[in-house]
C-alpha cells in the first residue's frame, strides 16, 4: 500500500521562545522558523513536546501551529501535534490542525491512562477521523508509559491516514519489526542516539530536537545515509554527533539544552516554563564545547567531498 503522505527527511520539533514572564515571543519564533528554512531542514512539527506542549493550552497550542502555518508559506510541510492527556483536547488540537491548513498530525498515546492496544488504536482513529489528515504517530513508552503494540498498529492501519511512526522506544527490536512487518508505515528515527541503525533498516525521515540549532549537521547525516547511500560517511558524521545525542538523551535536560543551543545561534528564546529551570554555567559550558568541536569535525568531513 503506498502512503498518501511521505515523511521524508529531517523534521524539527520547533522550540516555543518565551520572554521571562512566559509570554510567548513570537518574533522570536518567526526568527527561528527562517532560520531552519534556510539551513535545508524539510519539515517542521508545531506542538512538539520539545515546544512545551505540556505547559500550554489547546488554545496556545493553535495559536503557534496557526503562525507557523502563516509563516511557512507552504515552503516546507507542517505537522501539528495533537498529544494530550483528554481525548477531547487531542481532537480539538485534530480539528484545529485541518482548520488552518496543516499537512499532517502527530499523534502520540495518552500519557498516564495506560490503555490497551485496543483503547489506544480506538482514541487514536477517532483523533484520525477529526483530522482526516496523514498521520505520524508518536511511539515514545518512557513518556506515556504505553507502547504502540502490533495489535494497535494492526488496527490503525485499517485507516489509510496512518502513513508514518517516530519511533522513539529505544528498542532496537522496534526497528527490525517496523522496518519487516509493516513497511506501509514509514519508520521515522525518534531516538538521536540510533538515528544511523534507523537509516541503515530503511527510515526516510528523523524527527531531531537537535535541529533546532544543528540543521546543517542533522540533514548532513541524513544525505549521506539516505540520500548518497554512503554509510561510511555516515559513521564518520554520526560518531561526530555523538556526544551531543549522550548531552541531549542522557542529560535530563533536553529542551533547555536545546533552547540554549538555539541561543548560541543568535536567537534568543527565553526560559522555559515550569517546571522547568535554565541550564547551570557549567552545562552551558560543556553544550559550547560539543557544538565546537562538532560543526568542525562534520565540516571536515563534508570538505572531502
Amino acid at each position: 500500500m503506498t502512503p498518501i503522505f511521505r515523511f521524508e527527511g529531517i523534521y524539527t520539533p520547533v522550540v516555543t521562545p518565551h520572554f521571562e514572564d512566559g509570554s510567548i515571543n513570537w518574533d522570536a519564533l518567526a526568527d527561528v522558523i527562517e532560520y531552519l528554512i534556510e539551513h535545508g531542514v524539510h519539515g517542521l512539527i508545531s506542538g512538539g513536546s520539545t515546544g512545551e506542549n505540556y505547559a500550554q493550552t489547546v488554545e496556545e497550542r493553535i495559536a503557534l501551529a496557526r503562525f507557523t502555518h502563516e509563516r511557512l508559506k507552504g515552503r516546507l510541510p507542517l505537522v501539528v501535534g495533537t498529544g494530550a492527556m483528554l481525548t477531547s483536547d487531542s481532537i480539538a488540537l485534530a480539528e484545529g490542525a485541518k482548520d488552518i491548513g496543516a499537512d499532517s498530525i502527530l499523534l502520540a498515546s495518552p500519557p498516564y491512562s495506560v490503555p490497551t492496544d485496543r483503547e489506544n488504536a480506538l482514541n487514536a482513529l477517532a483523533i484520525d477521523k477529526a483530522a482526516d489528515l496523514p498521520v505520524m504517530l508518536y511511539n515514545y513508552p518512557h513518556r506515556t508509559g504505553t507502547m504502540m503494540g502490533e495489535e494497535f498498529l494492526d488496527r490503525v492501519g485499517r485507516s489509510r491516514n496512518f502513513c508514518g511512526i517516530k519511533e522513539s522506544s529505544g528498542d532496537i527490536n522496534r526497528v527490525h519489526l517496523l522496518a519487516r512487518d509493516y513497511p506501509h508505515i514509514q519508520m521515522g528515527c525518534g531516538m538521536d542516539d540510533q538515528a544511523l541503525e534507523f537509516f541503515a533498516w530503511g527510515a526516510p525521515f528523523w524527527v531531531c530536537g537537535g535541529s533546532n540549532f544543528l540543521p546543517a549537521e542533522h540533514v548532513a547525516l541524513y544525505k549521506a545515509c539516505v540520500v548518497e547511500g554512503n554509510f561510511a560517511k555516515g559513521r564518520r558524521i554520526m560518531s561526530a554527533m555523538m556526544p551531543l545525542m549522550r548531552v541531549l538523551e542522557q542529560g535530563g535536560k533536553f529542551i533547555q539544552t536545546i533552547k540554549y543551543g538555539v541561543t548560541l545561534n543568535g536567537i534568543e528564546t527565553g526560559p522555559m516554563r515550569a517546571p522547568l529551570k535554565g541550564l547551570n554555567k557549567d552545562d552551558k559550558r560543556a553544550l559550547e564545547q560539543v557544538v565546537r568541536v562538532l560543526k568542525r569535525k562534520i565540516a571536515d568531513i563534508q570538505a572531502e567531498g
